[in-house]
C-alpha cells in the first residue's frame, strides 16, 4: 500500500514538471507533398485540441507551427504518419515561443 502511494505521488509530481503547452516549429521531408498531409494534419490538429498552421514549402517540404500539450503533438504527428501515402524521412523540430490563437489551418 505504501509503495503504491509513493509511486503515485511521483506520477503527480512527473505531471506537474510536465508543460501544459508548448510550441514547436516543425518541417518535415521526404513523400509530404501532394499526399494529403496538410488536410491530415488540419483534421488530427483540430481533433487533438491543438492549434497553429501548416504550409508546403517550395523545396518539397512541409513547414508546421503546432501548438499544445508535447504529448499531443507527437499523437498529432503520429495521427499524420499514418497514411499509406505519407512517407514522413526526416522532422526537424524546435521549441518557439507560445502564440495566443484559434484553431489550426492552411496557409
Amino acid at each position: 500500500m505504501q509503495k503504491q502511494k509513493i509511486q503515485k505521488e511521483e506520477v503527480q509530481e512527473q505531471e506537474t514538471k510536465r508543460p501544459e503547452k508548448t510550441r514547436y516549429h516543425l518541417v518535415f521531408s521526404g513523400s509530404v507533398q501532394a499526399v494529403g498531409f496538410r488536410y491530415r494534419a488540419v483534421h488530427a490538429a483540430g481533433s487533438l485540441g491543438l492549434t497553429g498552421w501548416v504550409k508546403n514549402c517550395w523545396d518539397g517540404t512541409v513547414e508546421m507551427e503546432a501548438q499544445g500539450r508535447p504529448e499531443e503533438i507527437r499523437r498529432m504527428i503520429g495521427m499524420i504518419a499514418d497514411s499509406r501515402y505519407i512517407n514522413i524521412e526526416n522532422v526537424q523540430a524546435k521549441e518557439i515561443a507560445l502564440e495566443t490563437e484559434s484553431g489550426f489551418h492552411i496557409r
